[in-house]
């Protein structure tokens, strides 16, 4: 068997920046088994397969260790690869994902994705999990949120850029990941996101968690759009739009390399 692969920089305005995913289309779905042994190989932070459907296409992403019920800038990698590679008509695309229907629309400014706006609860700075999660960051930040993730907000960029976590205390947490998060130095805000549990130790740049952040960040500076910074060493940017319940993310991508991957039963 043969299966095409893509590997594209999405939130990348130029190569080797943002953060590289895999794009392996399928006429239809493979063993799960299989699927996860790809996305080890692959040993990328998201690899994302896709087969399509009756006017919309069936989406899925894996770590290199486990599947994942949302993942931003492996949607904007696929909906890079259909509109460029693939010849989807240019327009808006539908995914069917764990996380329900997910929209990807051409814009002026790049890709749009349309994913669930998740609105972060704060955590007490003296209960236990918080008392793990200080331990791991190594940092005491000046606020403590729970989403799926864990959300620790900072006063200032540099103290996000100067973390040093203990990844193996991270892992133990009981939430998939920790983003730190502050004001930013040239963007309205910057972030970090640390998923060791997903063998993911620092993720390049992450759609998924904002979708926590932009809530965050857009009560907390009173304005529904805002331009945010993941200041990983590749980094990132993205156009980060409240609209209700949903959160509109823009970036660009940029195409890596194309092969195939050859299966032998």
């Amino acid at each position: 068997m043969k299966i095409p692969i893509y590997q594209v920089d999405a939130f990348a305005e130029r190569l080797f920046e943002g953060n590289p995913a895999a794009v392996v289309p399928l006429p239809s779905w493979l063993d799960d088994e299989l699927l996860q042994a790809i996305a080890a190989e692959n040993n990328l932070s998201e690899t994302a397969f896709v087969v399509a459907g009756q006017g919309h296409w069936e989406l899925r992403w894996f770590t290199p260790r486990a599947e994942v019920d949302l993942c931003g800038h492996a949607t904007l990698a696929t909906a890079h690869v259909l509109f460029n590679h693939l010849g989807c008509p240019p327009g808006r695309i539908e995914f069917h994902t764990r996380s329900g229907r997910l929209h990807v629309e051409q814009a002026s400014a790049g890709l749009r994705l349309d994913f669930p706006a998740i609105v972060p609860v704060p955590l007490p700075m003296h209960s236990a999990a918080a008392e793990g999660l200080l331990q791991g960051l190594g940092a005491k930040p000046e606020q403590l949120l729970a989403a799926p993730d864990y959300i620790a907000v900072f006063a200032d960029q540099a103290s996000v850029a100067s973390l040093e976590p203990d990844f193996a205390r991270l892992a133990g947490l009981d939430r998939r990941g920790v983003i730190a998060t502050a004001p930013g130095d040239h963007h309205d805000f910057a972030s970090r996101c640390f998923y060791p549990k997903l063998g993911v130790n620092e993720d390049p740049v992450t759609g998924s968690a904002h979708c926590k952040l932009t809530p965050y960040w857009a009560e907390r500076l009173g304005r529904s759009d805002l331009q945010a910074r993941q200041i990983s060493a590749r980094g990132g940017t993205l156009v980060c739009q409240l609209r209700g319940d949903r959160v509109w993310l823009i970036g660009q991508a940029v195409d890596y390399l194309q092969g195939e991957i050859k299966i032998i039963f």
